[in-house]
């Protein structure tokens, strides 16, 4: 199936990214199209001909305006359950999924069905596409720290490898970590090329607050940049792991092109992690933006959210991404200063 699969791709490259208007998805895509060209797991180099943007919202319009992008847009259930007029989700000629489309944290907790409807039904239709084009294309599942839960019954130890057991604590890490066995069963049966990797907190995000629990570690800082009071609903001496949008790219694309040597096995990977506190974050906008800004954060505490953040770990020994030169954000400062260049005003 591997060889058919070579074949198939020729000396150019067809990629699909699920969630792909959105701005992990869409940021990937604008990475991969100024790359130009990738190395498929370690293969020579392929120029991208084609990537597939699929998601409930068309993509940003520097996007749609490439020629190289195609977009699909709609629900994920439906799309991969129906013959779409803007065709299948996935088609024979794509090489790489990247599978980022998921409902976030808080939804998941909020509305046990639309996480697993989203979350592991999407994910076991897609893989079913997959499996479908019997030319084993590479999937990227990006899964989530959220697999590993602190409790009394199983305390996390103070530091996370990659052999930690994950203990999920909510039904987000729950889904994740159903989808990342589901990848690796499809990837040990030859059915695709599994590549599981387990994303941090990604701070800063630009655009509107969504529904993940730790959405509050971009608005603290992106709201009161604008003006704005941003919510921080934990105590400022909370631990978090958090990885900058440009760390994060780096390792989804490290993803695509490692060779599966040195990729190693098909459980999950994780990346590194910046650790830091919710009140070094509050600090570190006080140092570029002043303290007339920060005191915009609102420290009033939700427990809910509380409850869910602190079972997260904070400390992160990613050993497997940092053999493929993976290496975490140095400071919390660097990424404030990278997201107010990136959005000025």
């Amino acid at each position: 199936m591997l060889l058919k699969s070579l074949q198939l791709q020729g000396d150019t490259l067809n990629i699909v990214i699920t969630g792909g208007a959105g701005f992990l998805g869409a940021r990937l895509a604008r990475e991969l199209l100024a790359l130009g060209q990738v190395s498929l797991a370690g293969a020579a180099p392929q120029t991208i001909a084609c990537i597939s943007l699929v998601d409930r919202a068309s993509p940003p319009a520097d996007l749609a305006a490439d020629t190289r992008i195609r977009s699909v847009v709609g629900d994920l259930n439906d799309l991969l359950a129906s013959n779409s007029a803007q065709g299948p989700v996935v088609r024979e000629q794509d090489a790489v999924v990247f599978h980022l489309a998921a409902a976030v944290s808080g939804e998941c907790e909020a509305n046990f069905d639309l996480g697993m409807r989203s979350n592991v039904d999407a994910t076991r239709a897609l893989l079913e596409a997959c499996r479908a084009l019997k030319t084993c294309p590479t999937v990227v599942f990006a899964s989530s720290l959220a697999v590993f839960g602190n409790s009394a019954a199983q305390p996390l130890p103070e530091v996370i490898d990659d052999h930690t057991l994950p203990t999920p604590q909510s039904s987000y890490g729950i889904q994740k970590f159903i989808g990342e066995q589901m990848v690796a069963d499809y990837g040990r049966k030859g059915f695709i090329r599994a590549r599981n990797l387990r994303l941090m907190t990604v701070s800063v995000r630009p655009g509107k607050p969504n529904g993940a629990a730790s959405s509050f570690l971009s608005g603290m800082i992106r709201e009161p940049l604008a003006g704005l009071s941003g919510a921080c609903p934990v105590a400022a001496e909370t631990p978090v792991a958090l990885s900058s949008p440009e760390r994060t790219i780096e390792g989804l694309v490290c993803a695509l092109q490692a060779s599966d040597e040195k990729w190693g096995a098909r459980t999950a990977m994780n990346l590194p992690a910046l650790s830091t506190s919710a009140g070094e974050m509050a600090k570190a906008l006080e140092r570029l933006a002043g303290a007339s800004t920060a005191a915009k954060i609102d420290w009033t505490p939700d427990p809910a959210i509380i409850k869910i953040v602190t079972s997260w770990p904070s400390k992160i020994d990613a050993g497997r991404a940092r053999a493929l030169g993976l290496l975490p954000d140095t400071d919390f400062d660097s990424i404030v200063a990278a997201y107010m260049r990136e959005n000025p005003g």
